[in-house]
């Protein structure tokens, strides 16, 4: 236990092989999301063996409203994780103490006011997206069973990126990994066994984001000691660094539900098989290209502590060995894609437009998806080195200018599959320049460090104010 805390507080990842936290801290990181994917991955699948295409067609546009309330979580623990990441670095204990404990609070509080606020639109946002007669009725139904859940889901996930910023993977990659078995044991008692049907796959999606609490902030007061009672006075000093990086963060991240929502309303005149084959993309995307979204949240902690501490050279490593890791984890998943693309058809027992789609995607998700993980780096890049802002216009220059138009143009030449190409083709491009304009940006800090050594990010984000 106490050389845990002491490696946490003095940054463990300012020293030794660049690559090897890397791979670590991504591997980890991936088995606890990968995990959570195959999980609603499989969720789909035993809605899709009920035989109603209308329900799988509601439970996949109810995920992508669920993805965009999750988003805000997720931004929320991006900021967790780059404040408290750079306090270590920066050999802040003390600060790296109160700022966990702020931002958790802070995570719950700004969760809540989010699910309050969607839960009146709900049936109007799935209209929005395209749902109509019984697909809709599903949709609203099984948003409004998972909804509540996400406000305890943020504490855990708050807390899991700030055991990523300790340095702590392996109980990070723990919080997901616990939600999927949680929902792996009772997803097939409560669809089949009970008959619960749909209703069943949003009950167990919401008991399992219960899980996502326990399991992280456990370790945070048992064995790194990162957790206080919170006081006024932090959270009001720790409410403005936070919203400075979590505000972009979560508009960056709400950016992909949004893109998924933009091409189901482009996808949904072509009919319920049409919608049910996307829907089985937004299940099939994050369980294949999930290590993907484990390196965005890597390689964040890893370049917090180095700026807090003062490696420029060691954020330009973090960047280049990211795109080696990132490409060949896309080879390889790629090529699983391209040879399983008719089992994973099969699998689902989908005809028509809704198997035309997948075997599509299969065969030019690779150069896709890669571009897409460079984007990724970049974000995480832009987020934890004070260039939140850049984040956000990358992301939503990708979700808009590079989707609808791309998309619309698709769908006029070629239908569905069109629709899933030209959404392709935007991403590539924001990724090659997001990631060239993320080695862009260590370079400027290094250049401002260097002329104004008093612009260092070791000032004291963590430091206690004065009482009001």
């Amino acid at each position: 236990m106490e050389g845990q805390q002491d490696a946490g507080a003095q940054g463990r990842f300012v020293t030794g092989s660049t690559l090897r936290h890397v791979v670590v801290m991504s591997t980890t990181g991936a088995v606890g999301l990968v995990a959570i994917f195959a999980v609603d991955l499989v969720s789909l699948l035993y809605i899709s063996w009920l035989g109603d295409k209308s329900v799988t067609a509601g439970v996949g546009l109810a995920t992508i409203l669920l993805f965009a309330v999750t988003s805000v979580n997720v931004g929320l623990m991006i900021a967790a994780g780059a404040l408290v990441s750079r306090a270590l670095g920066a050999r802040d204990a003390a600060g790296a103490r109160r700022l966990a404990t702020s931002t958790i609070v802070l995570s719950v509080a700004a969760a809540s006011v989010t699910t309050l606020a969607v839960y009146p639109f709900v049936p109007a946002l799935m209209a929005l997206l395209g749902a109509e007669g019984r697909a809709h009725a599903v949709a609203v139904d099984f948003v409004e069973l998972v909804l509540w859940a996400k406000i305890p889901m943020a504490a855990g996930m708050a807390g899991s990126g700030v055991l990523r910023a300790v340095g702590d993977a392996r109980r990070s990659m723990y919080v997901t990994l616990w939600g999927a078995i949680v929902i792996a044991a009772l997803d097939p008692v409560l669809i089949f066994g009970l008959g619960l049907g749909y209703r069943g796959a949003a009950a167990g999606l919401a008991l399992s984001h219960l899980v996502f609490p326990v399991v992280a902030l456990w370790p945070l007061v048992r064995v790194h000691d990162l957790l206080a009672r919170p006081t006024r006075a932090d959270l009001l000093a720790h409410a403005g660094p936070m919203a400075f990086i979590a505000g972009p963060a979560i508009l960056t991240t709400v950016a992909s539900p949004v893109a998924s929502g933009i091409a189901a309303s482009v996808i949904a005149p072509f009919g319920n098989e049409a919608i049910a084959g996307n829907a089985i993309l937004d299940r099939l995307v994050p369980f294949a290209f999930g290590g993907l979204f484990a390196l965005s949240g890597a390689v964040g902690p890893i370049l917090g502590q180095n700026w807090g501490a003062g490696r420029y050279d060691r954020m330009r490593a973090v960047l280049r060995d990211s795109m080696l890791v990132a490409l060949v984890y896309v080879v390889v998943t790629w090529a699983a894609l391209v040879l399983l693309r008719h089992e994973i058809v099969a699998l689902f027992g989908v005809s028509g437009e809704a198997a035309r789609l997948v075997l599509f995607f299969c065969l030019i998700s690779g150069p896709v998806w890669f571009c897409q993980g460079l984007l990724f780096v970049a974000n995480a890049a832009f987020n934890n080195l004070g260039h939140p802002l850049y984040s956000t216009a990358f992301n939503w220059g990708r979700a808009t200018i590079g989707t609808l138009p791309f998309a619309l143009a698709g769908a006029a030449l070629a239908g569905p599959q069109g629709v899933i190409a030209g959404i392709g083709i935007g991403a590539v491009a924001f990724g090659l320049v997001g990631i060239a304009t993320a080695f862009w940006t260590i370079g400027a800090l290094e250049r401002r460090a260097a002329a104004t050594p008093q612009a260092s990010p070791r000032v004291g984000l963590g430091a206690r104010p004065s009482t009001p």
